[in-house]
Parts: structure tokens; sequence; C-alpha cells
């Protein structure tokens, strides 16, 4: 028998798969050495059996073998059976901790309803202990209310009589505490007004109070009327806190009367027939107010209380009846209000203000507190000199402007002499900038801000905005009305005419486009912009700007940057100061507009004055025999020639607007778009030209490319990187000069439609003129009907290009 049959009989049975736990199969493993071979898909017992027999000898080791493998299965078969044991035996032990468990809930349970049963016993125990108790507290919460409604009742029946007996021996000062106690007692009976006797002790208290405001309002005017009642002043000041326990409207009848009294004295002194009582006179007013106060201080100050702010509530009285008798007698008399009159009236009613805030500042009458802290400014008085005075913006105060507030309707005064101030200094600014243009070197104009040189800030703009920051303190203080507005319109009437009078008239040869600005000026300023722009094309014979003419330019550049940062600035202090519904109106883009127009057309004199100086090079390149070049040798002399005129230039323009760099770069982007395709278009004038003159003029395009990406800083020591934008306008313009001339030296015999789309694929952006004028260069003899079909191509390809391009 071979071990194949063998394997025959063993596997002759039926299959049964068993499932062992991972105990039984470690144990397994650990008795047979490891089962790795045998748990394998590609097991093969036929193959494991000829290996262990591999010949017919050793198949005589099969009984022990076999022995040796029923011996273990049955020590596997053991180990199953006692753990199969033991599980039962858990599994039963488990089912009893599960009962026992249920045993002890339910005795849980009972012992929870037995303590429930128990809680509600002790409960109804409690409730019925409490039950008498609580209605004792009732008991007592009744009798003590009854105890407290007899005390009140008694003390209000009999602090009535005591009120009366007080109030008619004037014990003010016993009988403010009595009064504040039975105005407490009637507030606690208000709930029993269906109560017939109350009512009536109510009533009777009510009387007292009213006979005691008739009786403490006469001893008063008895006292202030001069009659001899002997009311003293300690009694009067005793019968203020009796005041205070009154009425409200006690104290108002008394203070409204008592004041009234302290102010007929000055209501007659300054009636309107009285000739202190015009503006002229107005300083009088405030001198009696401030010694009545002092006086009023020292004899009637202890009478009333500090809370009642009498000498605040005089102080703002009196400004009320100034304003009044002031808005009465201007308006009659208006015709006899005049500026110096105004002013006058104007800074002594601030000064007074500003006073009175100083004194009463904090207080509350309706309006929010102040701040105390206030800036210095510098104002002017009314004989023209700076003098220092504390500035208490009129909106922040609620003194400033009380009174002051009449004069607004008569600031339109105010602001035409501003105008007519701001008219004489604009005159002198004119005459100072015609001196200069005629070469009076020594006047205003023509001088800088702190002595500067070339490109410096003309002083007189500064000497403006000076001016304008003190006429704006001024009117701030004054109001934030209408005027404000009127004054913003002034402002701009003198920015414009500043720039289309002064600033124009500093530019070099302006002197006829300075007639038409100043006639101009009333209509608006789009006449500058005009102005400057004849100036830039109608000079007949053009010269080059000096460097003192180049220096005016500049000049007039940072001057113009100056006006246009600072007006910005004074547009938004205007809205400032201005009231909120009208700070709207208030508009001075146009004038900052005017400004970067000046700015833009100064850059542009310096753009053609450089184009100016490099024209006969950029002719001498045209005349240049372009083709009968042999060899390519160094740049051509025209080249060298604009690269001398650029560092000539550039760096005393740099160094003139060193303050001003963003000028600067605008110049020479500005430079490069204008001077670039004037350099192309006299590159398609060099015609006709040869291969080698093709090479030799992209030699000299590639150095001028080179010279005009360092012109930021050309003669500068410190090299700096040129701005992108600037870069990349040059790189634009000067890559199309090469590849013009690259498609000049492109060969064209033989095939056009290469030719053509070399040509798009070079030059997408360029035109069929452009085209045409390329092939003159390269000296192509084409008939009418070659030049018909190369157009017609190139439009063709240039169509197809572009919807390429956008899509």
């Amino acid at each position: 028998m071979d071990s194949n049959e063998i394997l025959d009989d063993k596997d002759s049975g039926p299959e049964v798969q068993m499932n062992f736990p991972s105990s039984v199969m470690s144990r397994i493993e650990e008795l047979m050495g490891g089962t790795e071979q045998f748990d394998s898909d590609e097991f093969d017992a036929v193959a494991y059996i000829n290996r262990v027999f591999p010949t017919e000898q050793s198949l005589s080791g099969v009984e022990t073998a076999a022995a040796r493998c029923e011996f273990r299965l049955a020590s596997v078969q053991h180990d199953i059976q006692r753990l199969v044991r033991e599980q039962a035996a858990q599994r039963d032990a488990g089912q009893e901790a599960l009962l026992e468990a249920q045993r002890c809930i339910a005795e849980l349970a009972l012992q929870v309803a037995d303590i429930n049963k128990k809680a509600e016993r002790s409960e109804t125990m409690v409730r019925e202990i409490t039950a008498e108790i609580k209605q004792l507290d009732c008991a007592k919460w009744n009798l003590t209310a009854a105890i407290t409604a007899l005390n009140h009742l008694h003390m209000l029946a009999g602090g009535a009589a005591t009120l009366r007996g007080l109030a008619q021996r004037r014990q003010y000062k016993e009988l403010v505490l009595p009064l504040q106690a039975i105005m407490e007692v009637l507030q606690h009976f208000e709930s029993y007004r269906d109560i017939r006797e109350l009512n009536a002790l109510r009533d009777e208290v009510h009387s007292i109070r009213s006979q005691l405001a008739t009786q403490i309002l006469a001893d008063f005017k008895d006292a202030f009327t001069g009659s001899k009642s002997g009311v003293s002043q300690r009694t009067l000041a005793e019968a203020c806190g009796v005041v205070d326990a009154l009425d409200p409207k006690v104290k108002k009848e008394l203070l409204n009367w008592f004041i009234s009294m302290q102010l007929q004295e000055y209501q007659h002194l300054f009636s309107a027939e009285q000739e202190c009582a015009w503006l002229s006179h107005i300083e009088r007013r405030y001198a009696w107010l401030k010694k009545h106060l002092l006086s009023f201080e020292e004899s009637l100050g202890s009478v009333f209380p500090h809370a009642w702010l009498l000498s605040e509530r005089i102080a703002r009285q009196f400004c009320k009846i100034t304003r009044t008798e002031l808005t009465n007698i201007m308006s009659s008399r208006r015709n006899e209000v005049d500026v110096k009159l105004l002013l006058y009236a104007i800074q002594k009613t601030y000064n007074f203000e500003v006073l009175l805030h100083k004194r009463f500042v904090g207080t509350d009458f309706g309006t929010d507190n102040v701040d105390t802290a206030v800036e210095k400014q510098s104002s002017f008085d009314d004989d023209g000199k700076e003098s220092q005075t504390d500035d208490v913006p009129a909106g922040d105060s609620p003194w400033v402007g009380l009174i002051g507030g009449c004069f607004e309707p008569y600031l339109s005064l105010y602001i035409t002499s501003l105008d007519t101030s701001l008219r004489s200094l604009m005159d002198t600014f004119i005459q100072d900038a015609k001196s200069a243009d005629t070469g009076n070197t020594n006047s205003g104009a023509n001088s800088t801000i702190n002595g500067g040189g070339s490109g410096a800030v003309i002083t007189s703009c500064a000497d403006l905005f000076l001016f304008y920051k003190k006429c704006l303190v001024q009117c701030a203080r004054l109001t934030t009305g209408e005027p404000m507005l009127e004054l913003a319109g002034v402002f701009q009437k003198y920015l414009r005419e500043y720039a289309g009078s002064v600033l124009q008239a500093a530019l070099p040869r302006a002197g006829a486009a300075l007639s038409l600005g100043a006639l101009s000026s009333a209509a608006g300023m789009p006449s500058l912009v005009t102005n400057l722009h004849t100036l830039l094309r109608d000079d007949a014979t053009p010269t080059r700007y000096t460097k003192q003419e180049i220096a005016k330019i500049t000049s007039v550049i940072t001057t113009s940057e100056y006006c246009l940062e600072t007006t910005i600035h004074l547009e938004q202090k205007l809205k400032e100061k201005v009231a909120p519904a009208l700070a709207d109106k208030i508009d001075l883009v146009p004038e900052q507009d005017l400004f970067h127009k000046m700015i833009s057309n100064c850059i542009q004199l310096l753009v053609q004055d450089l184009e100016l100086a490099c024209e006969p090079a950029l002719q001498a390149m045209t005349k240049i025999s372009w083709l009968h070049f042999d060899n390519v040798g160094d740049q051509s002399s025209y080249v060298t020639q604009i690269i001398m005129h650029l560092k000539n230039t550039i760096p005393n323009l740099r160094d003139n607007l060193a303050s001003s760099r963003k000028y600067f770069t605008q110049f020479c982007i500005r430079f490069a778009n204008s001077f670039i395709p004037k350099f192309i278009q006299n590159v398609y004038k060099c015609k006709p030209i040869s291969t080698v003159g093709s090479e030799q003029l992209l030699l000299d395009t590639h150095m001028l490319k080179t010279a005009l990406l360092e012109l930021p800083s050309i003669g500068s020591e410190v090299k700096r990187q040129a701005p992108a934008t600037y870069t990349k306008v040059v790189i634009k313009l000067m890559t199309k000069a090469e590849m013009i001339l690259k498609l000049v030296m492109a060969p064209l015999d033989g095939n056009l439609e290469g030719f053509v789309a070399q040509f798009v694929q070079l030059l997408p952006e360029s035109t069929l003129a452009e085209f045409h004028k390329v092939l003159d260069m390269k000296g192509a003899k084409l008939s009418k009907v070659q030049m018909s079909s190369l157009d017609a191509l190139f439009k063709d390809v240039s169509k197809s290009v572009n919807n390429e391009g956008s899509k």
C-alpha cells in the first residue's frame, strides 16, 4: 500500500468541519510544533505525506506516527471537554448572579416605597404643625400693618397742626423734616383714597403746603423789594430748604422771579433807547454781569443753596436776554453794522462766552457736560494783533454761541471781509509772480519755503493756506451753519485763482497764457488747461528751457502737489467744523482735479523739452545711408547724442523732484510713452536698408533700450532699480522696435505666407499701415496684385490670431 492509497482511505468518510476556540488552536499549535503549514490555503496533504514518508522503507514508522497523533488527538479532546465543562459552569454561575441581582432590586424597591410612605406621613405631620403658625404669622402681619397705619394716621393728624404752627412762626428749619415725613405718610395712604377722613387730612396738608409756598414767596419779595418785613437772610436760607420739599413748580416760580428781579437793572441800563446798548459798547454789558455776579455772591451767596446754581442761572438768563436784545437792535439798525464793528462785537462776545465756559463748565441744564480740556489756537483780536485765547468750539460748549448766535445772520459781512482780504493777498501773489517772470528774483512768488533751492514749494502757497487756517478757526468759533458753506466757496474761488494766476504765471514763457487765465478765472478753470496745451503746441520756434526755467517748472509741480494735499486736508477740516447736515455740500474735488491737471501739464512741458533735445539725433538717424553698410560696428553717433542728452537732463530733474519722487517716475513713464513711438516712426523712415544696416540699427536699438531702462537712475552714484511700471513700458515699446528690425532682416522671396505669419506672430497688435512700412524698409518690389493678395492674407491671419486670443 502506498501513501496515496492511505490518503484515499482516510478521506473516504464524510467531511466534518470543526471550529475550535483560539485557546484550543494555540494548544494544538503548541503540541504540534506549529500549524502554519497545515493552515495554508496551498497546503497539499499528499505532498506532505510523500515528504514525510519518501520511501516504502519509511512506512515502517506509520503505526508509531499514527499512535502519536492519536495520543495528541486524545489530549486535545480532553482539553476541549474540560473547557466545555468550565464554560457550562460559568454559565450557571452567571445565571445565579442575575437572579441574586433581581432579588436585591426587588428588596430595594420595597425599601424605597417604604421611605416614600414615611416621607408623606412626615409632610402631613409638618403641615398640621405649621398650619397654626401660618395663621399666627398672618395675624402678626395684619396687626403690624394696623399699628403702622394708626401711627401714620396719628402723625398725619398731629403733624398738620404742627406744620401750621411752625409755618406761622416762620420756623422753617424745624419745619423741613416734619414736612418731608408727612409727605412720605401721604404716599403710604395713597391706597386709602376711598376713606373720607384721610382725604380731609390730605387736603389740609396740601392747603398748608400752598400757604407755605405763598408765604415763602412773599417773604422773598418783601426782603428784596425794600419793605421792612424783618425777614432775615438766615430765615430766607432756611426757607430754601422748605422750597426743596415743596412742589418743583414753587422753586421754579421763585427762581424765575428772583432772576428777573436781579436783571431788571441790566435791562433798564441797556435798553434799546440807550446809546450803550449798541455794539460798540458791547463790552459794558459783559462787565456789568461780571460785577453783578461778584456782588451777588458776596452778599447773597449764603442765602441760596449751592445746588441751586443761582449764579449760573443768572448768567444763562443774561445771555438769553442779551441775545434777544442784540438781535432786535441789529435788525433795527442794520445799516450801521459794518465789518469792523461786527468783528469787534464777535470777538468780545466770544471771549465772554469762553469766560463763562471756564466758570461754569461741567454743569447740566438739559445739555451734555462739556470737556474741560480746550485746545490752544491762535486768533486775532479787533486790533489785528495775534493773541492766545482758549478755543472752545461752539458745538462742544453750552455757553459758546449762546449770545454769539445772534451774529450769524450778519456773518456774510465777515465772509465778504475775508474775501476782500484774500483778494488783496492774491493780488500781491500775482504781482510777485509777474515780477518774478520779468526777472525780479527778490519777489515772494519766486522765493521758496525754508529758502529751498530748485524745485522747492513757493512760499506764497504756504502763506495762502496759513491764512485759510486762521479764517477757518475764526469762523468755526462763530458758527457751524450756512456761513461755513460761504467760506468754503471763497476758499474754492481763490484756490482756482491761485492755480490760474500764480502757478501758471510762474511757468516759463507763459505770459500770453496768463492773461487769458485771468480773464476766465470767474467763469471756471477749463481755460487754464487750454492755455497750457496752447503753450505746449503753439511755440513757433521751440527752444530748450534753461536750468532756471526747468527749476521753475519743477517748483510749480512741487507747489501743486503741496496745494493738492493741503486742499484734501482742508476739505476734511471743513466737513469736521460744519454741521453734519451740511457736510455733504462741501466739495473741493474740482480744485483737487485742477492741481492734478497742473502737475500733468508741467510734466508734459518737461517731456516736450527732453524730446526737443533728442529730435536732432532722430533726424540724423533717418539721414544715414543704411543701404550701404558693410559691417556692424559700435553704437551709432545719434545714439550717443541721445544718451548724452539724457545724462545732461535727467539728474537735474531727479534732484529738483527729490521731494516728489512719484512725479519723477511719472515723468519717466510719459517720456518713454512719447519718445519710443517717435523713435519707431523714425525707424520706419530708415529706408531702404540692407541686412547689415538692419543689424546695425538693431544694435543701436538695443543700446538705446539699455539706456532707457537705466533712465531713472542715470548719472546717479546710487543705482536704484527702476520702477516696475516704467520697466514694463520700456520693454514693451522697445521690443516692438526690435521685432520690426528682425522682420526687416527676415527673407521674403518665395514664402510670402510664412513672412505674413511671422509678422503677425512678432507684432500681433500691428496695423496694415505698419505692415506696408516694413515692406518699404525691406525694399520689396511687389505688383498691385501681389500687394492686394498680401493685404488680404494679412487681414485673414490677423483675424484668426485675434479670434484665438479672445478664446
